[in-house]
């Protein structure tokens, strides 16, 4: 019998508390949570629920106060700095709500420089950002610099960025919300693409109709896991 892979993410009691003292805030409280390789997760709750925090500790961008973090079997807490930017260079794509793009590049430069930090040649990063902008449906401002782009493409610029080349683990922030409803389910048809392949990937999004391409939505409140009517979830239901 073939091995099982370990999840490509699973988050274990995980707590992050901003601050001391009795201004302190709990944005996460106990979450337990794992992410099987071709699984994409779409995560929903109120504004203040711990959805943007919970997918910057699953990235390594923030530490937990309390918890673990393991991306492929791998704590992330036991990384060196080094160790900890070159996973998230080489197995994570993140689309963020700010685009972050580098502003003296072209758009497809944009989408392919992760690649190119990766040792990746620049003829191979550039024709996987090519087939990464087709796919989205803007392969013509590939030549464009990001100022000569509205939001929306700015948007979509950074999503192709996020995605190209394989990466195991996408996270992505309410990726379609400056984008009218075509241009968003081409995005979401791209990520659900992706996971199809063999990512894992998590989505937050206020949008049920976005929600509806995942396999699994979960519920945030409070920083809680919490079913539709807003009690607690057993994290042991989660793991199965």
């Amino acid at each position: 019998m073939a091995e099982r892979r370990p999840p490509t993410l699973a988050l274990s009691d995980l707590h992050r508390r901003h601050g001391s003292g009795p201004r302190s805030v709990h944005a996460l409280r106990g979450v337990t949570l794992t992410v099987d390789p071709g699984r994409l997760v779409a995560v929903m709750g109120p504004s203040g629920s711990g959805k943007s925090t919970l997918l910057n500790l699953a990235g390594g961008l923030d530490s937990p106060t309390a918890g673990s973090v393991l991306i492929n079997g791998r704590d992330l807490a036991t990384l060196r700095a080094a160790e900890l930017a070159a996973l998230r260079r080489n197995t994570i794509g993140y689309v963020f709500q700010e685009y972050n793009l580098v502003p003296a590049l072209t758009a497809a430069e944009n989408v392919a420089l992760p690649r190119e930090l990766d040792g990746i040649p620049a003829r191979t990063a550039r024709a996987e950002a090519r087939e990464t902008l087709t796919q989205l449906g803007i392969a013509d401002i590939g030549d464009l610099f990001p100022d000569q782009l509205s939001g929306g493409q700015q948007q979509r610029i950074a999503i192709a960025r996020a995605v190209v080349g394989p990466r195991q683990l996408i996270l992505a922030d309410e990726p379609t919300g400056a984008l009218d409803s075509d241009s968003g389910e081409a995005v979401l048809r791209l990520l659900r693409a992706r996971c199809d392949a063999g990512a894992a990937g998590v989505l937050v999004t206020h949008e049920a109709r976005h929600a509806a391409w995942a396999d699994q939505v979960i519920f945030l409140q409070d920083g809680r896991l919490v079913d539709e009517t807003g009690y607690t979830l057993d994290p042991e239901s989660l793991l199965s």
